[in-house]
């Protein structure tokens, strides 16, 4: 058994005290006896008297238990301390349990977990899939169906393209994973964690930059970065090495202490890939990260997602196909919600970009190049037909039938043609085939 002192009175106060308390004791006591004796010749009893020692010796226990102090349990003790409330008394609150892991795979509770610091943070597995999309259905007010049972698999490590049309739902996709939006139903599980159950879980382990970046224009790139670094739970001297390692990798030192209110819309592109980075996640998810940037900056931000590969797993999505060609592993093609085709950008080359023909137009020559379009898309052998910047491509399922019938439909619509070639096979040609065949979309990005 230990006898411990209440807080606040240490060895020398008790000195003080313990005689004061003695004297009162007596003068109590002298008062008890004299209250005795008179009663026991008025009355001759003493039931009164011996009533008032009872309470004399409660009320003085208490004041003697708060000041001397209180006994507790010894560690070898298995009964629980009781006292007064707030001094180990059963009626004290209970002390918060110890925390446990968070166990995400049954979907039935909301809510978030805490943070882990960087340094607590679990290396993802080598093997399983760094994200899973099991049938996401998205669907929003008015009955618009943005994804429709969308199912894919991101390896670890990839850098892995996400295309469509406009309204394929590639962002309603993107923004799901990053637990900003929930879905109608179906699940994700992005690091190991559900975003719908555990957002806050999930953005610890992931970088993420939305198709138009914002900027706190009154502080400096540096600064801005420097705040989300600690959001993530970086602090000191990891921190500052995190920033400038991000600036670098971006391109942005020279205009890293500028206020982000004079950066152009490139620069605070870089800034939001930067931002994206700088706590070094191991899953990175952009949306179109080369939208806003110049031929030179597209160059540079493509060459840093291509140099992640092996390192941090990267999902991005894109409307320009020849980036997503020259950099990625494997492709996603969206349309109207649903996946369309999903594989290794080589396989997929293969199996679906048949023979392409290319005719270049005239300057000027748009009107008939449109006529063309509408009168080679009633022909069995045409798969695909597009027009961007005065190039017609026409993908095929017959080249024997389109060397010998594509001139003459030219001639027929009218077009002054600078050049007609048959073409190497591309993404491009396997996305018109595909999307093409789908027809146009309607649904929400």
């Amino acid at each position: 058994m230990n006898l411990s002192l209440p807080a606040g009175v240490d060895g020398t106060t008790l000195a003080l005290l313990l005689p004061v308390i003695a004297v009162q004791l007596a003068l109590m006591g002298l008062a008890a006896a004299d209250l005795l004796r008179e009663e026991r010749r008025v009355r001759g009893g003493s039931k009164p008297a011996w009533a008032l020692v009872i309470v004399f010796v409660n009320l003085i226990g208490p004041v003697l238990y708060l000041l001397v102090g209180r006994v507790e349990s010894s560690p070898a003790d298995d009964v629980p301390p009781r006292g007064m409330p707030g001094w180990g008394s059963p009626h004290d609150p209970k002390p918060a349990p110890a925390a446990t892991p968070v166990d995400v795979e049954p979907a039935t509770a909301g809510g978030d977990v805490a943070i882990p610091a960087p340094s607590q943070r679990p290396p993802l597995p080598e093997s399983p899939p760094a994200i899973v999309v099991d049938t996401l259905v998205r669907r929003y007010p008015g009955g618009v169906m943005a994804l429709d049972g969308l199912s894919l698999q991101v390896p670890a490590g990839s850098v892995f393209g996400l295309l469509g049309p406009n309204g394929a739902g590639k962002t309603t996709c993107l923004r799901l994973l990053a637990g900003l939006t929930r879905p109608s139903s179906g699940r994700a599980v992005v690091g190991g964690f559900d975003p719908a159950i555990a957002p806050l879980a999930v953005r610890s382990h992931l970088g993420y930059l939305e198709q138009d970046p914002r900027a706190y224009t009154w502080m400096t790139g540096r600064e801005q970065l420097r705040l989300v670094g600690r959001l993530h739970g970086l602090e000191g001297q990891p921190l500052e090495r995190a920033i400038a390692e991000a600036i670098d990798r971006v391109s942005l030192r020279d205009a890293a202490d500028r206020r982000t209110g004079t950066y152009s819309g490139g620069m605070r592109q870089r800034l939001g890939i930067a931002g994206a980075l700088v706590h070094r996640p191991p899953i990175i998810i952009l949306d179109e990260p080369v939208s806003a940037l110049d031929p030179e900056g597209r160059r540079d931000v493509l060459g840093l997602i291509a140099s992640l590969r092996g390192e941090t797993t990267v999902l991005f999505s894109s409307h320009v196909l020849g980036d997503v060609e020259r950099i990625c592993d494997r492709v996603a093609i969206l349309d109207r919600g649903r996946l369309v085709v999903e594989g290794a950008l080589d396989e997929l080359l293969d199996r679906y970009a048949g023979p392409v023909w290319r005719v270049e137009a005239e300057p000027g020559d748009g009107v008939a190049l449109e006529r063309l379009v509408e009168r080679l898309r009633v022909f069995s052998w045409v798969t695909a037909a597009s027009v961007e910047h005065g190039i017609l491509t026409v993908a095929v399922s017959d080249h024997a039938r389109a060397a010998r019938e594509l001139l003459p439909a030219i001639i027929t619509a009218g077009v002054a043609v600078v050049a007609v070639a048959r073409d190497r096979p591309t993404l491009e040609d396997v996305f018109l085939r595909l999307t093409g065949e789908a027809g146009t979309t309607g649904a929400a990005a």
